[in-house]
């Protein structure tokens, strides 16, 4: 079930607000500026789901949600935990780059489909972790800091909006607050 935990950002442990009720996170998320939805499950994904067949699962409220936000391109991220040599050192260094603080030129816009992960938004001197899982819609707007945990073993499958093909290129900060915060392995 989604989770929303806000802190103050010069505490980590001082925890203002811990809820996992639906309409709280959507209202707490919306005073951010920050939009917060639900959309039903279609089926169940795999590893061997393609892209494709999430997207054609999901191309009505794609379509809806494009037309609604001039969102131009779509497409879908994937990580599943692997036996492949190799799998966990991949799957650490993708991790790592978004573990830390960054802002995006363009709103970002997902929806899981599968799994979970979790944004660290940096707002107003307080900083909202938003644990998504899947039926989870989450638009973070432009220039929001953020970071995002995928966890030690990433396993989600995420459509991805975007405005033009390099709105999801990061601007990286370079403050470590990001490291002052709990994640799936310093918790």
């Amino acid at each position: 079930m989604t989770l929303l935990q806000i802190m103050s950002e010069d505490d980590p442990e001082r925890v203002l607000l811990r809820t996992r009720d639906h309409e709280r996170i959507t209202e707490a998320l919306r005073v951010c500026s920050v939009a917060f939805g639900r959309w039903p499950l279609r089926g169940t994904i795999t590893p061997d789901t393609g892209p494709e067949d999430v997207l054609s699962r999901y191309r009505t409220e794609i379509d809806e949600l494009c037309a609604r936000e001039g969102l131009q391109l779509v497409d879908v991220a994937q990580l599943h935990p692997e036996e492949s040599p190799g799998w966990e050192e991949r799957a650490a260094e993708a991790r790592s780059t978004f573990l830390e603080e960054h802002r995006h030129a363009e709103d970002e816009v997902r929806f899981f489909a599968h799994g979970t992960g979790c944004f660290y938004l940096h707002l107003d001197g307080r900083v909202h972790a938003v644990v998504c899982e899947a039926g989870d819609l989450l638009s973070v707007p432009a220039g929001t800091l953020h970071w995002f945990d995928m966890g030690p073993r990433p396993e989600f499958v995420a459509i991805r909006f975007f405005e033009k093909e390099d709105g999801w290129v990061g601007d990286f900060t370079g403050d470590p607050i990001a490291r002052r915060f709990p994640d799936s392995t310093r918790s």
